[in-house]
C-alpha cells in the first residue's frame, strides 16, 4: 500500500527555482514521476548521502513505500529525519504520520503532535489540518478548539479543501468569541507567512 503522497508539483517548482541542487534533484524527480523508481534511486541516493534535503526526503518516500527497493520503515525514518533536520516540511509531516499510525515506530500521539507542529509552522497544509484535528480531539495535547480552528483555517487558506470541512464541523461546538479569536490568530499567522513566502498562493477567506 502506498502510504505517503508523492512529491507535489508546487514543491518541484520551488526546488527548480532554487540554486544548487535543483537540476540534479530534478533528474530523479522526473524518473520518479514516470514510475522509474530505480532511476530515481540512482540519482537521489548519492545526493542524499551528500546532505541534499529534497533527495533525503525522496529516499524516505522510496523506502517507506517499497518503491525501487524493499519497504524499510527504519531507513525511511532515518532519511526523513535527516531532511527534517534541515527544515523540510513534508519530511517533518511524514515522520508525524509514522508516529500517528505506528508505522515502523511505537504509536505515539505526543511525538506525532511535535512533528506535525513543526511541519505546520513551516507552512505545509496537510500538517496544519492534522494539527488542527489533534487540537480538536486532544491527541498528543490538550483539547483547544481555538487553536484547532486556527490551524484548520490556515490550512484551508493554503489550499487544503479537507480543512474546510473539518473547520465547519468544529464551529457549532464553539462560542462566538472563540471563533473570532481563532480567525484573528489565523489572519496574523497568514500575514507573517505571506511576507516570508510571497511565491506561495494564499486563498483569502
Amino acid at each position: 500500500m502506498r502510504r505517503f503522497l508523492a512529491l507535489r508539483v508546487a514543491l518541484m517548482s520551488l526546488v527548480l527555482a532554487s540554486p544548487g541542487w535543483g537540476d540534479d534533484f530534478a533528474k530523479g524527480f522526473y524518473a520518479y514521476s514516470e514510475g522509474d523508481y530505480a532511476a530515481a534511486l540512482a540519482v537521489w541516493q548519492p545526493l542524499a548521502e551528500e546532505g541534499e534535503a529534497h533527495s533525503q526526503f525522496g529516499m524516505g518516500l522510496l523506502n517507506a513505500n517499497g518503491w525501487g527497493l524493499p519497504l524499510d520503515d527504519a531507513a525511511a525514518l532515518k532519511w526523513y529525519k535527516l531532511a527534517a533536520g534541515q527544515g523540510h516540511a513534508e519530511a517533518q509531516y511524514n515522520i508525524g504520520v509514522m508516529y500517528q499510525n505506528g508505522w515502523g515506530v511505537d504509536q505515539d500521539d505526543s511525538e506525532a503532535f511535535k512533528w506535525h507542529e513543526a511541519a505546520a509552522e513551516s507552512g505545509f497544509p496537510a500538517a496544519q489540518r492534522s494539527l488542527g484535528n489533534m487540537y480538536a480531539n486532544g491527541l498528543g495535547t490538550q483539547v483547544d478548539r481555538t487553536r484547532a480552528y486556527m490551524w484548520l483555517e490556515i490550512a484551508a487558506m493554503l489550499g487544503d479543501s479537507d480543512a474546510n470541512f473539518n473547520r465547519e464541523g468544529l464551529e457549532p461546538s464553539m462560542a462566538a468569541d472563540e471563533v473570532s479569536a481563532a480567525g484573528t490568530a489565523a489572519a496574523e499567522w497568514i500575514e507573517k507567512f505571506a511576507t516570508l513566502h510571497p511565491q506561495i498562493p494564499i486563498e483569502r477567506q
